[in-house]
Parts: C-alpha cells; sequence; structure tokens
C-alpha cells in the first residue's frame, strides 16, 4: 500500500505530520451541522432539553468542545467511571508535541441533569458516550455536510442555503468508504498540494470498516482535495473523499470542528 508523507496541521495553526490513513488509492497516486437526521438531540428534537421551551431550526446541530485537559467519558450518565478518557487537547502526531487539536464532540442529547451525550472519534463507528456539561462548552452549527456515495456527490449547507454541491471520488470496491454520522475532527493544510491530499483535508470521526491501520495510524477517513481531477466521480480511494481543490479550500474558511458529516449509500 503507497504511504504518503503526513500534511500539516491548520487547526492547530503549527507545522506537523498527519496520515489520513484511508486516503490515499486510485488515479494519482482539511459551527457545525446538520442536514435533517444527521444529528438526533433528546428524545424528540435535536436542538432542545427536556426544560427548553425554544424552537430551534431543524438545521441546527450542537458541537461540544472540552474546557478540561482530560475528558471522562461515561457508558451511562452517572456512571461510578469512566469507560475511558480523552486528551483535550489531543496530538494529531503523537510524536509532535506541538501537534494540539482541540477535543470537540458531536451532541446528540443535552440533558437538564448535568450530562451530555455526544458521537465519538473512535472504533467502531458510530460510538457513543456521556460527558458531563460542566466539561464541555456546547455551541449552535447551522453547517451540515452530505456525501452520496453512488451518486459521487458531495452537498454542503448553511442553514437552508446549499454552500456548495460538486463531484467526488469515494472509496474502491475492496475499501469502502464508511456509510454513517460523523462529524470534521480536524482540518489539515498540506504543505504540498499537489500530492493526493490536494491543499487542504478535513479529518473526520470515522474511521475504515476494512483497514484497521495504515502508516501507524488508525485508518481515519477523511474528506480532501485530489492530485488528478479525472478520479472525480469514480470509486478509486482507500475510503476517504477526494473532491475539487479550489472548493475545498473556499470550505476551509467556513467550516468550523465538528461540523456534522451525513454519509450515505
Amino acid at each position: 500500500m503507497p504511504r504518503f508523507r503526513r500534511p500539516a496541521i491548520l487547526a492547530a495553526a503549527v507545522a506537523c505530520a498527519l496520515v489520513l490513513a484511508a486516503c490515499s488509492g486510485g488515479g494519482g497516486g482539511n459551527a457545525g451541522v446538520a442536514s435533517p437526521g444527521a444529528t438526533s438531540v433528546t428524545p424528540s428534537s435535536p436542538a432542545r432539553t427536556a426544560a427548553t421551551t425554544t424552537t430551534i431550526a431543524p438545521y441546527i446541530s450542537f458541537v461540544a468542545q472540552a474546557t478540561v485537559p482530560n475528558v471522562n467519558v461515561y457508558d451511562t450518565p452517572g456512571a461510578a467511571t469512566p469507560a475511558r478518557t480523552l486528551d483535550n487537547p489531543w496530538l494529531v502526531d503523537p510524536s509532535v508535541p506541538t501537534s494540539k487539536v482541540p477535543q470537540v464532540f458531536l451532541v446528540l442529547q443535552q440533558r437538564t441533569d448535568g450530562w451530555v451525550q455526544v458521537l465519538l472519534p473512535v472504533r467502531p463507528n458510530g460510538s457513543t458516550g456521556w460527558v458531563r456539561a460542566s466539561d464541555v462548552s456546547v455551541t449552535q452549527d447551522p453547517f451540515a455536510i452530505k456525501v452520496e456515495l453512488a451518486a459521487h456527490r458531495i452537498t454542503v449547507t448553511n442553514g437552508n442555503d446549499m454552500v456548495y454541491q460538486g463531484s467526488v471520488a469515494v472509496g474502491a470496491a475492496a475499501t469502502p468508504t464508511p456509510t454513517g454520522r460523523y462529524y470534521l475532527r480536524v482540518l489539515i493544510k498540506a504543505p504540498d498540494p499537489t500530492t493526493v491530499y490536494g491543499p487542504y483535508a478535513h479529518g473526520l470521526s470515522s474511521h475504515s470498516d476494512a483497514l484497521e491501520t495504515f502508516d501507524g495510524g488508525d485508518a481515519e477517513i477523511g474528506i480532501h482535495g485530489n492530485n488528478d481531477a479525472s478520479v472525480l466521480g469514480h470509486d478509486v480511494t482507500h475510503g476517504c473523499v477526494r473532491m475539487d481543490n479550489a472548493a475545498i479550500t473556499m470550505l476551509s474558511t467556513k467550516l468550523p470542528l465538528g461540523t456534522p458529516v451525513n454519509i450515505v449509500a
């Protein structure tokens, strides 16, 4: 399998290396939220808690950014001990101490008793957990990304307005792009925009279902540019989504971390 040099982190405003592990492959070889259904919050509405009476637009999602150095994640609200602890900020490249990126989550549910259910950036895809509301800051996000694999199409919206729609390349048959609900976890600026990553890449909370590891990483999925536009519209990657370079450059100035990504067949 080809190995590609890890591009530099933009979100952390430092230079370091990163692999979006399932991104390579095929020809020529980086606020939030959501299309309807991409985020379901509280029992009935993605935008309100049990004690909230304010009506929230259906396209609004919620993003939680950690405010403590170590975020305890629990399997259930009020559990005695955490199931896992996530660093904040986290290191995109563990060998580079300056490669720090804030820990963010897509919110699934907010409760009035001080607990927030979030989507986690871990295996298996779709894993969720509960964090204390006192450990995060929750904000609203009108942006959303939808990727349609069969149509080879990406659509980015801001509320009811379409920001961009265009053709993409997606995973090959042996290394398909995993469907599901994810979110933007990191924005990366490539030091060399002529590589397979193009000028920018968004690392997702998603991981490849076909690859356990890639180039020492955990086979994370990303949305990024390209170095061969002829692959757009085809199934050629190791799981990542490639798109137009000018479009991802434009989006790099608009989309916040935590923006939901809905990948459908």
